[in-house]
């Protein structure tokens, strides 16, 4: 396990003197009868650290952890927010989403609804459905993906990427669109 994956098993760890276990309403978020929540947890706000280094800030409302299954994974029924931090602790990626499921023995993220990213080069990424494949190394979707840059928009349907969204290709691209010196674009933090 690295990166973070071992980020978020760590915040596991950290959050189980805060968590309540229950079962009830299980169906509501998509959990069968024959799996088990063994932990959930609300209001989930934590920050890691690498080697003193404090690398992570993540936030959600619910964490689901569900391993009574042929799939365990943990559920993030009302959105996930990540941000990631240099060591002068400036966020300098983000991601959110108001869905995420991470399956554990696959080391795969699925993320959806209102999937925001923005990478290290201040380019901001929008779609409904984004798959994170960490054991490939790869981050992709075949939904319509919108790339906010410095001086363009693209859009397209599909997109693969590498983990850290630096080097990518849109599939199928839609349109290019030109935006002016002065034109505003991203922001600095996803909304």
């Amino acid at each position: 396990m690295n990166g973070v994956t071992t980020t978020l098993g760590v915040v596991v760890i950290l959050v189980l003197a805060a968590c309540r276990n229950s079962v009830k309403d299980s169906a509501r978020y998509g959990v069968s009868d024959d799996t088990l929540v063994v932990m959930r947890s609300y209001d989930v706000e934590t920050f890691i650290s690498d080697s003193g280094i404090t690398r992570y800030r993540v936030e959600t409302p619910e964490w689901l952890v569900i391993e009574k299954t042929d799939k365990p994974c943990w559920k993030f029924p009302k959105g996930l927010r990540l941000e990631q931090f240099d060591e002068s602790l400036y966020v300098y990626s983000e991601l959110q989403s108001k869905y995420a499921v991470y399956y554990i023995n696959e080391d795969l993220w699925e993320l959806y609804d209102s999937v925001r990213v923005k990478n290290v080069d201040n380019e901001h990424f929008e779609t409904d459905k984004l798959i994170v494949e960490k054991s490939k190394e790869l981050v992709h979707t075949d939904q319509y993906v919108k790339v906010i840059q410095k001086d363009r928009i693209i859009t397209g349907l599909g997109m693969t990427s590498n983990l850290h969204m630096t080097r990518y290709v849109i599939e199928k691209p839609q349109g290019v669109i030109p935006l002016d010196e002065g034109e505003e674009t991203a922001t600095d933090s996803i909304q």
